[in-house]
């Protein structure tokens, strides 16, 4: 019982987080809610099934089931990671070896959004 209690409270604390990241680019948002599916599903058949129905469920659904992510959806985040980095390095970072790493990671992120997640074509299929 007390494991499905603390299963609970992470797969909420979880599907916050996601829901953060929709708004906050840098922090992942379909991690977070894979997570919160999985959690669910151990503890509570109900919420993972609500969790499914809910807007946020796409996000998941999209996953299980192989399609990808838009390529528009995948330019935006890419768009808005630089953006911070870039906001980051140049008015609030003063040391130079933080913002090369900075870049770097940067860089290291843009090449796994670009090559691991799976695009999405027109017609729906991989």
């Amino acid at each position: 019982m007390l494991r499905k209690g603390i299963y609970i409270f992470l797969g909420i604390l979880s599907v916050v987080l996601g829901v953060v990241g929709i708004f906050v680019p840098g922090l992942p948002t379909t991690p977070f809610l894979l997570l919160s599916s999985w959690l669910f599903y151990k503890s509570s058949k109900r919420l993972h099934d609500r969790l499914l129905r809910s807007r946020l469920g796409r996000y998941i659904r999209h996953y299980e089931s192989g399609e990808g992510v838009p390529l528009a959806s995948k330019l935006i985040s890419i768009a808005c990671m630089w953006g911070m980095v870039c906001f980051s390095a140049f008015f609030a970072i003063e040391r130079f070896y933080l913002r090369v790493l900075l870049f770097v990671l940067a860089g290291i992120g843009t090449i796994c959004v670009s090559l691991m997640v799976p695009t999405a074509k027109k017609d729906g299929k991989r």
